[in-house]
């Protein structure tokens, strides 16, 4: 009698149960991280979107994600939120060191290694490959805006808070001065004098004394380097529930969607608007630079 051969199927990635936040560690070709991922209350079956989260100086995943209070968002809205955590022996204070040229740059570094972790959680948790997005603070908001133009075809948004837009920045030396005085002259720098961002939502307090204020206007100068026409601005004058005041502007193309967003807000230091007071670095009486970055996200999405 013929024996018959069995192949083995190969299991299906189970994503989180709903509800949990779960530790990890992926190891890809370019290095190994560390990661928290937070699945939402809701149906298993929903392809998800997905934000990626990270941390700044001194912070840990779980920290952040207390003192931004992104869960709890995500429980509303709907999303997957990864935090990749940067490791003490990468930098001592666990900063993204994306003041490095190796780090600056599409496959190489710590953009490559991100890219990959989001690849990953994306087909581990089924999440929608058209809503993919990328947010952080002071170092992680850097490296943020880095990734998001390293892989443009991943990521269709990015969020910064307290953060710099990169410009031509090449050495801590650089990067300190830049947290000091604000951007150099060529924002865009070796992104390309051109090149057009991604929908960009920054926040910034006005009296920020680790990330100068000033570097917020980094964002506005590379968007305007990267648009031969003139740009349709509106500002918003607002206070928050909690009484701090913020200054709102929207810049857009004629006629179309909003590319950038700005928010300053005032009387604000090195924190992240509207967090809880349990994490670090937050402000809880600012406007929710959480809700503001889901809503800026979840109403863009890529035509696949």
């Amino acid at each position: 009698m013929a024996k018959r051969s069995i192949t083995a199927k190969a299991v299906p990635p189970i994503r989180p149960a709903s509800g949990t936040f779960i530790s990890d560690r992926f190891r890809g070709s370019g290095g190994a991280l560390s990661y928290r991922l937070y699945t939402p209350i809701g149906s298993p079956r929903r392809r998800l979107p997905l934000l990626v989260m990270l941390h700044g100086c001194t912070q840990s995943a779980s920290d952040f994600a207390s003192g931004t209070g992104m869960n709890e968002v995500a429980d509303e809205l709907g999303f997957l939120v990864l935090y990749p955590e940067q490791s003490a022996s990468a930098n001592m204070a666990r900063c993204w060191n994306w003041h490095r040229p190796a780090n600056q740059r599409r496959g190489s570094g710590e953009p490559a290694t991100i890219a990959a972790l989001t690849r990953h959680v994306l087909r581990f948790c089924k999440g929608n490959p058209a809503r993919v997005y990328i947010a952080g603070i002071s170092a992680g908001g850097a490296a943020a805006a880095i990734i998001a133009a390293a892989y443009p075809e991943l990521y269709v948004a990015v969020g910064v808070h307290s953060g710099l837009s990169g410009g031509t920045i090449s050495s801590l030396t650089e990067a300190r001065l830049a947290m000091r005085r604000g951007p150099g002259p060529n924002p865009a720098g070796a992104l390309g004098k051109f090149a057009q961002p991604l929908p960009t939502i920054v926040f910034h307090g006005d009296r920020d004394s680790t990330v100068h204020p000033s570097n917020a206007n980094g964002f506005v100068d590379r968007l305007r380097q990267s648009n031969r026409g003139a740009l349709a601005v509106q500002t918003f004058i607002g206070r928050s529930p909690r009484g701090r005041d913020f200054t709102r502007t929207t810049y857009r193309q004629r006629a179309g969607n909003v590319l950038l967003e700005t928010w300053v807000v005032h009387g604000s230091g090195h924190a992240w608007a509207g967090g809880k007071a349990f994490g670090s670095y937050t402000d809880a009486t600012g406007p929710d630079a959480s809700r503001e970055m889901a809503r800026f996200f979840l109403a863009r999405k890529r035509t696949i």
